[in-house]
């Protein structure tokens, strides 16, 4: 069990890093819109597909503020992601939640990097902590279970 407190952008990459090496079954994530998780790195990319190739149906899910910028920005992880349509599910939350300024990456219901501001850096990470992990596993149900709008993986949104 570990607890560390992040206060930089570099810190914070190196947790995501972590985070994503961990993860063998499951992965939640709500952030902004993705960005600063760098998802779309190469090496990040090959930690998800990694996961893909090993996880069960529904078993990554994803949830933004603004999926624009991965539209835009982040085709590879989208291709990614349309190849394993049964496994992930990428959901633009609803605008009743746009005030929310937090972010976390939770994995196997064990692991969780908890960023406080969507703007800073500033964040725990959580290392076999269950216990701790088990109060930002039900606000994600929460924040998965308001209303929005499922991301289409294609150009087209199918």
């Amino acid at each position: 069990m570990s607890r560390e407190l992040i206060t930089d952008w570099s810190a914070h990459q190196a947790a995501t890093e972590r985070l994503l090496g961990l993860a063998q079954r499951k992965l939640l994530i709500y952030d902004e819109d993705l960005v600063k998780l760098r998802l779309h790195e190469p090496a990040r990319l090959n930690w998800l597909k990694v996961l893909l190739q090993s996880a069960q149906p529904n078993s990554i899910r994803i949830a933004v503020r603004d999926a624009e910028p991965m539209r835009r920005q982040q085709s590879q992880l989208l291709q990614l992601f349309a190849v394993y349509a049964h496994i992930v599910t990428v959901q633009e939350t609803s605008e009743q939640l746009a005030s929310l300024r937090d972010a976390m990456i939770l994995v196997d219901n064990q692991h969780g990097l908890i960023r406080f501001d969507r703007d800073q850096a500033r964040s725990k990470l959580l290392i076999d902590e269950a216990d701790a992990i088990r109060p930002y596993l039900q606000r994600f149900e929460e924040i998965w279970a308001s209303p929005g709008n499922v991301v289409g993986t294609t150009n087209l949104g199918l």
